[in-house]
C-alpha cells in the first residue's frame, strides 16, 4: 500500500490488504452520515423496454448493480437515467453502515466474485483501495481525464494515483469545514453576531484563542464543543500529509509541525476551560448543541444536518463563519467501477451523467450534499439558496468559500488508528489532568510501534 514501490511489491501488498476484512475506522469522514444520517436499504430497478442505447452504450440490454451509501438521491437519478436509456437496468443496494459497506466490497474483491458494477467509495476508506489498480477500472481509460477540469482540483486528486495516471473514482460531494456558531450566545458575550464580522474576529488561531477565553470569562461556558473537532480543524491544515509520508508510507507525524500545533492548541483550550468536555456524538453533546452549552462547533458541511436534528430548539440561532487560516475537508465520496463488472462503458456513461453539473445540483437541493463542481458555486440557484434554520443565511456560499481554501492531504491506511492514540492522549489531559507532554510522548510511542508492526 506504499506509493512508489515496484508493481510486484504493490500487488503483493494489496493482495494482503484485500485478503482480510479490515476493521475500517470512520474518523476521516462520512459523506454527511457517520451513522447519524443514513438512508434505509432499498432497490431501484426497472425492466428495460427497448434495445436502445445512449452515449457509451452498445445498445444491448445491460444490467448494472450499484452499491450506494447513506442518504443520497442516486435511486431517483437511476430511475431518471433508465427512463432515458431503456436498455439499461440499474439495481441499487443502499446501506447507511460505512464499515459494512466497504468491508463487503473488500470481501468480494478478495473472493473474486460478488462485487457490484458500480460502487460508492467514501473518502475515509480511499487508502484501502486506491492502489488496487488490478481490482478497478481506470476511469481515465474510459474518458475521465476529459472531465478533470470540471471538478475541484483537490477533490479530483483524492481519487488519483500519485502520478495521476490512474483514477479510481469520479467525485460526488465534498465536506469543507466551517465554524458553526450561535448568535444568541455571541450577543450575550458582546461578540460580533454577523458572520463576516465573526469570521474576522477569529481569522487566526491566536485570535480564536483570545476570543474563546473572552467568551469563557464572560459566560462561564466553553467556547468550542469538543476536543476532537478543534484538534481536527488544525490537524487538517497540514501541508500535503498528516501522519504518514505519501511517497514511502513512513510515519512523519512527530515531524509535522501542524500536528503538534493542533495538539498544543487543543491542550491550551482544555487548560483554559474553553474546550468543552463532551464526547462527539454522545447524548450530552447533542443536548448541549440544542441548549446552548457552547457557542462554536467546527465541522464539515454535512454537520449542519446533525445540528438540525440534535438542536431543534436552536433553530434560527445558528450561523456559519469561516475557520481560521483555511478549511479542511471531512467526508465526501466517489463513484468507482470494480473490474468484475462486465459493462464498463455503460457503467461509466451512467456515473459520468450522475455526477455532472446538473445532477450534482439536484443532489444538493434534495439531500444537501455539497457539490464538487465549482462552476455550480456561481449559479443563482446555488448562491441564492437560504436556510431559515440559519436565520436566512445563504449557507451554500459559505460552504463554497470554505471549499476554495481546502488543500489536499494524504491520510494513509493507518490514519484512523494513529489519530485515535492522539485523541486518547487529549482525553487523558482533559479528564485525568494528565501531563500533556508525557501523554504526547506516550502516544508517539504507541504510533511508532503500530507503524513498525504494519
Amino acid at each position: 500500500m506504499i506509493n512508489g514501490k515496484t508493481k510486484q511489491m504493490l500487488t503483493l501488498a494489496l493482495t494482503a490488504i484485500l485478503a482480510f476484512a479490515l476493521t475500517a475506522c470512520s474518523g476521516n469522514g462520512g459523506s454527511g452520515n457517520n451513522g447519524n444520517n443514513s438512508a434505509g436499504g432499498g432497490n431501484a430497478s426497472s425492466e428495460p423496454s427497448a434495445n436502445t442505447g445512449g452515449s457509451g452504450s452498445t445498445g444491448e440490454n445491460v444490467e448494472l448493480s450499484f452499491w450506494t451509501l447513506g442518504n443520497v438521491n442516486y435511486e431517483e437519478l437511476a430511475k431518471e437515467y433508465m427512463a432515458e436509456h431503456p436498455n439499461v437496468k440499474i439495481t441499487i443496494q443502499n446501506t447507511g453502515d460505512q464499515t459494512a459497506h466497504h468491508n463487503n466490497l473488500t470481501t468480494a474483491l478478495s473472493a473474486g466474485s460478488g462485487a457490484p458494477d458500480i460502487f460508492q467509495l467514501e473518502i475515509g476508506f480511499m487508502e484501502r483501495f486506491i492502489n488496487a489498480q488490478d481490482k478497478f477500472y481506470n476511469l481515465n481509460d474510459l474518458g475521465a481525464a476529459d472531465l478533470k477540469g470540471d471538478y475541484l482540483d483537490w477533490k479530483w486528486q483524492q481519487a488519483s494515483s500519485t502520478d495521476g495516471k490512474f483514477q479510481i473514482g469520479l467525485p460526488t460531494d465534498i465536506a469543507p469545514t466551517v465554524a458553526y456558531y450561535r448568535v444568541d450566545l455571541a450577543e450575550q458575550a458582546g461578540l460580533p453576531t454577523d458572520p463576516k464580522e465573526f469570521s474576522a474576529a477569529i481569522d487566526t488561531w491566536d485570535k480564536f484563542a483570545a476570543v474563546a477565553k473572552q467568551f469563557k470569562d464572560a459566560t462561564g461556558k466553553p467556547f468550542v464543543d469538543s476536543r476532537d473537532l478543534i484538534y481536527n480543524a488544525l490537524r487538517d491544515q497540514s501541508d500535503g500529509q498528516i501522519y504518514y509520508d505519501k511517497n514511502d508510507g513512513s510515519f512523519i507525524g512527530d515531524k509535522n509541525p501542524q500536528v503538534k500545533k493542533a495538539y498544543d492548541f487543543t491542550v491550551k483550550g482544555i487548560q483554559e476551560g474553553w474546550v468543552a468536555n463532551f464526547a462527539l456524538w454522545a447524548p450530552e453533546w447533542s443536548q448541549a448543541t440544542n441548549e446552548g452549552g457552547f457557542i462554536v462547533l467546527p465541522g464539515p458541511a454535512w454537520m449542519l444536518g446533525n445540528i438540525k436534528s440534535n438542536g431543534p430548539d436552536s433553530a434560527g440561532q445558528w450561523r456559519i463563519a469561516q475557520l481560521p487560516e483555511g478549511a479542511g475537508n471531512w467526508g465526501g465520496s466517489f463513484i468507482s467501477l470494480p473490474k468484475e463488472g462486465k459493462h464498463p462503458e455503460e457503467a461509466y456513461a451512467f456515473i459520468s451523467w450522475m455526477v455532472n453539473k446538473e445532477n450534482q445540483m439536484k443532489t444538493f437541493e434534495t439531500k444537501g450534499l455539497m457539490p464538487s463542481i465549482p462552476a455550480l458555486f456561481e449559479e443563482p440557484a446555488f448562491k441564492d439558496l437560504t436556510d431559515e434554520f440559519l436565520g436566512g443565511q445563504a449557507s451554500a456560499t459559505e460552504f463554497a468559500a470554505a471549499a476554495a481554501t481546502v488543500e489536499p492531504v494524504y491520510y494513509g491506511p493507518l490514519h484512523d488508528q494513529t489519530d485515535s492514540f492522539i485523541k486518547e492522549a487529549l482525553q487523558n489531559v482533559q479528564e485525568k489532568q494528565a501531563d500533556p507532554e508525557k501523554e504526547w510522548e506516550a502516544a508517539l510511542d504507541k504510533i511508532k510501534r503500530l507503524a513498525a508492526r504494519s
